[in-house]
């Protein structure tokens, strides 16, 4: 559990709210206006459906939020680690098979079993392994990529709505008491903007970085397979294996191989 994600999603809202208390006083309830509320779900939801299926867009906001709730979810000493036991194993005489069979990770299991399974020569299992992983980062990119342009569609309606809520303002302009009434009409006006703001910069953009974050650790991670099954495929020395996996991580993050290796 991310619970340092959990505490700034709190503090965001407690701030928001906290915010909107200190411009309306007692009075939150001007904050409500149920058309601009309409224009600006509505229209996103109307949009999202035009540019994007409905169902792999809610899929990605899904994943997103779980994944910032859960926080990071791939520890790299532990997947060198495994690595290193896995070429240990092979090592000592285990069959690839076996080996596959213990792993949990579904991007060295798919290596494993090409490996073990003779169809196909080490090099092109290694080729096929790289262009996955590329490809995988690219469409998962993609996707991203999609969240962050339905990012910008609340802040748009919200200035239509705002937009239309002048273009009545100043139809009405008339009348004695007409100039009594703008402050209250520009409020209404500006709300629409409001909920468009709060929808994007809460919502559709965090969610977005966070889900491009996943891309890159999972590329990070895939690469990390890569090179442990052709140290794998090898026969290499455990330790090698582990300096050379350590090479794509930063110090803090790299593995005491000697905690491992006895």
């Amino acid at each position: 559990m991310n619970y340092g994600a959990i505490t700034a999603m709190i503090m965001a809202g407690i701030v928001f709210v906290y915010g909107l208390i200190l411009s309306g006083g007692d009075n939150l309830k001007i904050f409500y206006d149920f058309p601009s509320l309409f224009i600006v779900f509505g229209g996103v939801a109307a949009a999202m459906a035009i540019s994007f299926q409905y169902r792999r867009m809610f899929g990605m906001i899904k994943t997103g939020l779980m994944r910032a709730i859960k926080g990071k979810q791939i520890n790299y000493a532990n997947l060198i680690k495994d690595i290193i036991k896995s070429v240990d194993s092979y090592r000592k005489g285990e069959s690839i098979k076996s080996i596959s069979d213990k792993t949990n990770d579904f991007f060295f299991k798919e290596g494993l079993e090409m490996l073990g399974g003779g169809v196909l020569s080490s090099d092109q299992v290694f080729q096929l392994m790289e262009e996955r992983n590329e490809n995988i980062f690219y469409l998962h990119s993609e996707d991203a990529g999609k969240l962050k342009i339905v990012g910008k569609y609340p802040p748009a309606f919200g200035m239509m709505g705002t937009t239309m809520g002048m273009i009545v303002l100043l139809a009405n302009l008339n009348g004695a008491d007409a100039i009594k009434k703008v402050g209250p009409a520009m409020g209404v006006c500006l709300i629409t903007t409001l909920y468009g703001t709060v929808m994007a910069n809460f919502g559709f953009l965090p969610i977005a970085d966070n889900l491009v974050e996943q891309c890159k650790e999972n590329y990070l991670k895939n690469k990390i397979i890569i090179e442990g099954l052709k140290q794998l495929h090898a026969k290499e020395n455990p330790i090698v294996v582990a300096e050379k996996l350590n090479s794509f991580l930063i110090p803090s993050e790299r593995l005491d191989w000697k905690t491992v290796i006895n």
